[in-house]
């Protein structure tokens, strides 16, 4: 009740209801709490779950995580888990440093509990993540996802190229990498799930550590079908379903003046929407990226996302979220978190 009741509209009217600016402050209140041990504990004594699991070879303390975008350069690396997440993925990050689209490109959506984004990969670079995490204090105590991502600068020819120096600079610090080929705001990204691009992408990065492609909801079943074969094929860890959708199904009606800004949705109108693809077969974990509005549609979504063949996987697959948490905040040990992880466990 406190995160409604006070953090939440404090949050809201910062710079005049700016939802980046509330995004910034977050992460630079949260960067300091991360210096502050005694502050972290008694988080973890509110926050911390236990419902361990172990998929692609990685232990996760419970299967709740913080996705890519909230926390793009790992500013705030210790609060996470500390908050009650079982993993955190930091990025999307590119080789080059860049600062992304122009301001402003983000928008909440409140009475559709979604947001719009088209941010664009902002973010420090490669390199200066990988220095952050050189310095920082191991273990975690979580797992620690790294999303990869192209630079804007990059043409798509020397895409793969790209991804491997991010990768060479930062695959000592990640546990498991994530290739994103699906975000709506870089032109011509979502190329890169087509076969010929993905194949020798994936052949490049495919080895050391677990690797996972995170798909566009977009896609049709076809492309899916294709997209699936090759990461098979490549013998990647898993797929995460998925990224936000340039789709506008479902949102309210006053919302859609704010849904018509150009971007990648995402929030409560994927878990009943276009995110909720199901494949004939994927044979490896498939982790829901969801945004958690409610305790029980991170799990549905990671269920629809699993075919009957790849259903066992469902018990143990890792479900991410980010947007959900400006109106929900942080997951809790309250009903609300524990359906999530009982829905988690559901076959």
């Amino acid at each position: 009740m406190l995160f409604e009741r006070v953090v939440r509209p404090t949050l809201f009217r910062l710079k005049g209801g700016d939802a980046e600016a509330a995004h910034e402050f977050a992460v630079r209140r949260l960067a300091g709490l991360a210096r502050m041990p005694a502050a972290l504990a008694v988080l973890r004594a509110r926050y911390g779950v236990s419902a361990p699991r172990t998929v692609f070879g990685l232990r996760f303390p419970n299967p709740v995580g913080l996705a890519a975008g909230m926390d793009k350069d790992g500013l705030a690396l210790p609060a996470w888990p500390a908050l009650g997440f079982g993993f955190v993925e930091v990025g999307t990050v590119t080789a080059h440093p860049q600062p992304g689209n122009p301001r402003p490109r983000l928008f909440r959506l409140p009475d559709s509990g979604a947001v719009v984004n088209r941010m664009g990969f902002n973010n420090a670079g490669a390199g200066a993540l990988a220095a952050r995490l050189a310095a920082l204090p191991r273990p975690l105590g979580v797992p620690l996802g790294i999303s990869l991502g192209k630079s804007r600068i990059t043409p798509l020819e020397e895409a793969v190229e790209d991804y491997q120096t991010s990768y060479r600079a930062l695959r000592e610090y990640g546990d498991y990498f994530a290739v994103n080929v699906s975000s709506p705001n870089t032109p011509g990204l979502r190329e890169l799930q087509d076969r010929a691009h993905l194949d020798a992408l994936l052949a490049a990065l495919v080895g050391e550590k677990p690797i996972l492609v995170k798909i566009a909801p977009d896609l049709p079943e076809p492309a899916i079908a294709e997209l699936l074969e090759v990461c098979l094929a490549r013998g990647v860890a898993g797929v995460i379903a998925t990224n936000t959708t340039l789709a506008r199904d479902g949102l309210a009606p006053a919302d859609q003046a704010g849904g018509a800004e150009a971007g990648g949705l995402s929030g409560r109108p994927l878990a009943d929407g276009p995110g909720r693809w199901s494949p004939s077969c994927t044979g490896r974990p498939t982790a829901g990226c969801r945004s958690s509005a409610s305790a029980a549609s991170s799990p549905r979504t990671t269920r629809a996302a699993c075919s009957t063949r790849a259903r066992r996987w469902c018990s143990s697959t890792p479900v991410s979220s980010i947007e959900g948490r400006p109106w929900s905040g942080p997951p809790r040990r309250r009903p609300g978190h524990r359906d999530t992880l009982r829905l988690a466990r559901a076959p």
